[in-house]
């Protein structure tokens, strides 16, 4: 018995997916829960297990083709029903075709000359479903779509949707903006018919529909020319890096973006960490690296200063009572910020293993689409390769984000009780992006401050 695999469901926002690859091909034999396609959406990339054991026997969906939730877009089989060819189905009897029934004479009747022409009532169109849709001020889209929509100025309440329910799709609006552009073209005059028509009765004109004006599309930059020969190669952006393109540019559109730098004194961390990082792991899976040092004490200053951990709604600012850090984790194929939840309730062990799983689960395409929302903050190590600093941009909603550079030894003046004295020590720059609309700059510094006192004064070997 055929077993359908159909386009999951991977959060409640999520209408539709894209199909970026299947790992599986028509006639190979498949594991229940064995990877069996990846897709993408516009929150999360993921592997697509297996509804059953058995032979995949057809693929209705091809690669980069986008469907809705629960479509049917595969079929699974037994063992052995791929290699032979379906039963055709019986053809349906096709009925000798009837002749048609000969034409009644029509016999025109004389009209009785009118004594005024009355117009014609205009009766309306029929509304289309988005505007049914849309009544309530409201119409169903993905954040996908708004985001085409902000960027052309279209108000999605013009848009008739296609998709489930009237929601409007991504080539819904694609299609609305194309037709925007192409209304002004000329529209050829109808044909004269050459056969002489009899005179009637004057008809009054109909009242001319005036049609909305198209909505105008910003400049689109003029792609380059490139000859035959020219040594270039040129593929399109996948789903994920679209995604990254166009949260990136909105952020920067949003929010007034600011940064402050900070020097940072990490020694006693990295003394601590020589000490402990081989039993730590051995005891917890884990490795202990910086990084939950850092997210405990920028949990630390959220809570001494709230207004870093709000965002902005109109002209008011939501304060959040939760701590969900954001962890930024760079992919072969682009970069995803996984969520740390109630992350004030760990303990430095917990959060060393939080950022860990959600990293290596982020790489294998097992995350949840619940585990990339609702982040009140966010964090970014770009040291990772030895980078010094740099200036991250915000993670939208949220009005900041703080970013880790490389920790190096350097010769650093330190305070003694015999005076100052050059000594080695693990230093580290960290920056602070901020939405200079709501966070002043001496915040913005006041934050920083509290992380680098924290790491640089607190004992966190009783905490381990």
């Amino acid at each position: 018995m055929a077993t359908d695999v159909l386009m999951p469901q991977m959060g409640e926002s999520i209408a539709e997916g894209t199909i970026v690859k299947w790992l599986k091909k028509v006639g190979d034999t498949v594991g229940r829960d064995e990877p069996l396609l990846e897709i993408s959406t516009d929150k999360v990339d993921a592997e697509v297990p297996s509804p059953a054991a058995g032979v995949l026997v057809e693929i209705l969906a091809k690669e980069g083709e986008t469907v809705t939730v629960n479509a049917v877009i595969g079929r699974l089989g037994e063992a052995g029903e791929a290699s032979a060819p379906a039963a055709a189905a019986p053809a349906p009897a096709v009925e000798a075709p009837k002749p048609a029934p000969a034409p009644e004479p029509v016999v025109a009747a004389p009209v009785a000359p009118a004594a005024s022409p009355v117009p014609p009532t205009p009766v309306a169109p029929p509304a289309p479903a988005d505007d049914q849709e849309s009544a309530g001020g409201k119409v169903r889209s993905s954040p996908l779509v708004r985001n085409i929509a902000r960027e052309h100025g279209v108000n999605l309440e013009q848009v008739t949707g296609t998709g489930l329910g009237g929601r409007v799709t991504k080539e819904d609006i694609l299609g609305f903006i194309e037709r925007g552009k192409s209304s002004a073209a000329p529209v050829a005059a109808p044909a004269v018919s050459a056969v002489p028509v009899a005179p009637a009765a004057p008809v009054p004109a109909p009242t001319p529909v005036v049609a909305p004006a198209p909505v105008a599309a910003p400049p689109v930059p003029v792609a380059p020319v490139f000859a035959a020969g020219d040594r270039v190669t040129i593929e399109p952006m996948t789903n994920m890096r679209r995604r990254i393109a166009e949260n990136m540019l909105n952020s920067k559109r949003t929010s007034a973006h600011v940064t402050t730098f900070f020097e940072v004194d990490f020694t006693n961390i990295a003394r601590l960490r020589d000490r402990a990082k081989k039993s730590f792991e051995a005891q917890n899976g884990t490795k202990l690296t910086f990084l939950p040092f850092v997210i405990k004490a920028t949990i630390d200053a959220l809570k001494a200063l709230p207004i870093v951990n709000s965002s902005v709604e109109g002209d008011n600012i939501v304060y959040k009572h939760d701590y969900n850090v954001g962890i930024a984790v760079a992919l072969d194929w682009g970069l995803i910020v996984p969520v740390i939840k109630q992350a004030d309730a760990l303990s430095i062990t917990g959060l060393a293993r939080a950022s860990q799983d959600l990293a290596n689960r982020a790489r294998a395409k097992q995350l949840k689409p619940d585990e990339i929302s609702g982040g009140t903050f966010s964090i970014t190590n770009f040291g990772l390769y030895g980078g010094y600093t740099a200036t991250p941009i915000i993670n939208q909603p949220q009005v900041a984000i703080l970013g880790m550079g490389g920790i190096h030894k350097k010769p650093w003046v330190i305070e003694t009780p015999e005076g100052d004295a050059i000594a080695i020590r693990h230093i580290g720059v960290m920056s602070l992006s901020f939405d200079h609309r709501i966070i002043d700059g001496a915040v913005g510094d006041q934050f920083l401050a509290h992380i680098k006192k924290t790491i640089e004064t607190t004992d966190f070997s009783a905490l381990l």
